[in-house]
């Protein structure tokens, strides 16, 4: 049987690709090499999945990619986040916005995210074939004949999409086939790098703040003694280092310059308040609790769990009373609440990053259409482009509209 379209990769960009088209009419088959579509998607936003983000201004939303963001317009405007909200609505699966705009189902999770696609490819009788691993493809005159098949079998179709993800989670199957392929195929791409992905610091105390969750803090970066970058908003601290959205989102500024030299990280834990209103409150916690030993009047600045390591840092006895902590001391305290300094050993790497940067150069893909501008009967669509977001959802959008766009191709 001679396909409209086989699609490679069932994962979110895979699944509204092949929904999409065959809801247009196209005769569509779906490839996954593992034994269940959506394996990575399962896992996404810790198995809740922010579906999209709320923010409704085009332009600030492509932004959030930097200059490479500018490549999405037509795509957003074929199937913006407000679409994606509807898409999944209107088939029973309500959504609430939370912090940062992020959008998630307001019941289940990732599951039901799943069963909604699922849904979709099934009522527009999409073929799908699981264990089904790409191994050649067969290409004359710039254009795909056919795809060979692990077990040997050959595939036929007018058009095809590579939707197979980047390198992150490779535990899921996203183990960067697409890039191999599509360079073979004459594409360029940018090497591919782990990006919102959790990072690893050199200081030991870091295991006994493991699971401490610190909202409203900044974050920043130096190198040389140079601030580089920072971020305001949540992080969690793990067992050899930092998570969370912040960390997450900076993640890729430290992977780059990691690769010139030492990165250094600076908490500031009372962000809100400048230096001299600090000391005010710090100065009336003190006069409040006069009698304590230091280690208990710091309750109502810090986490309990932080405190220890505080102390430990500050170099002060816990067991000194607050009555006989010196100007200076209360100095080095303040500082220390504004600057908490700590040294970055390196990144999670693949295993634990959200996405993958890098990727198809998109000066080769035609914007309105996803269409390759090297292979005449090729899109690509999702991670395997080179664009990555923040997290919040601008990745996922970045799969249902390049995905949804490609299916628009198709429509009879």
């Amino acid at each position: 049987m001679k396909y409209d379209l086989i699609v490679i990769g069932g994962g979110p960009a895979g699944m509204m690709t092949a929904g999409r088209a065959a809801e247009n009419g196209a005769v569509v088959l779906l490839l996954e090499k593992n034994d269940k579509l959506g394996l990575k998607l399962l896992i996404t936003g810790k198995g809740r999945c922010n579906i999209t983000n709320a923010n409704n201004d085009v332009r600030s939303l492509v932004e959030n990619f930097g200059k490479p963001g500018r490549f999405l317009f037509s795509a957003l405007n074929s199937f913006s986040n407000q679409d994606v909200v509807k898409f999944f609505e209107d088939r029973g699966l309500e959504t609430e916005t939370e912090r940062g705009n992020r959008i998630f189902p307001k019941t289940g999770g990732a599951d039901q995210v799943l069963s909604v696609l699922k849904s979709y490819l099934k009522d527009n009788k999409v073929e799908i074939k699981i264990n089904s691993q790409v191994k050649e493809f067969v290409i004359k005159k710039n254009e795909i004949q056919k795809i060979i098949l692990a077990d040997k079998n050959e595939l036929e179709a007018k058009s095809f999409a590579i939707c197979t993800g980047g390198k992150s989670y490779p535990l899921t199957g996203s183990t960067g086939d697409g890039y191999k392929w599509l360079e073979k195929m004459g594409h360029t791409v940018i090497p591919p790098e782990p990006v919102l992905t959790p990072i690893i610091l050199k200081e030991k105390f870091i295991k006994d703040l493991e699971g401490l969750s610190l909202k409203n803090i900044e974050v920043s970066l130096y190198q040389n003694n140079k601030k580089q970058d920072s971020r305001f908003g949540e992080a969690l601290f793990t067992k050899n280092g930092m998570s969370g959205p912040i960390i997450l989102d900076v993640s890729k500024r430290i992977g780059q310059l990691l690769k010139t030299g030492e990165v250094e990280l600076s908490i500031d834990y009372k962000p809100a308040i400048n230096f001299e209103e600090l000391d005010k409150r710090l100065q009336k916690e003190f006069t409040q609790q006069v009698n304590k030993t230091f280690k208990n009047a710091l309750i109502k600045l810090l986490p309990k769990k932080l405190i220890p390591v505080f102390i430990h840092q500050v170099n002060i006895s816990p067991e000194k009373k607050v009555s006989e902590i010196s100007k200076q001391e209360r100095k080095n305290i303040l500082h220390l609440m504004k600057n908490f300094k700590l040294n970055v050993r390196g990144l999670e790497g693949y295993n634990k990053a959200i996405i993958t940067a890098g990727g198809v150069s998109l000066k080769e893909i035609d914007s309105k259409t996803l269409a390759s501008k090297k292979v005449k009967n090729l899109y690509i669509a999702g991670e395997l482009l080179d664009l990555d977001g923040p997290t919040g959802g601008y990745n996922l959008q970045v799969c249902w509209s390049t995905g949804y766009t490609i299916g628009n191709n198709f429509k009879k």
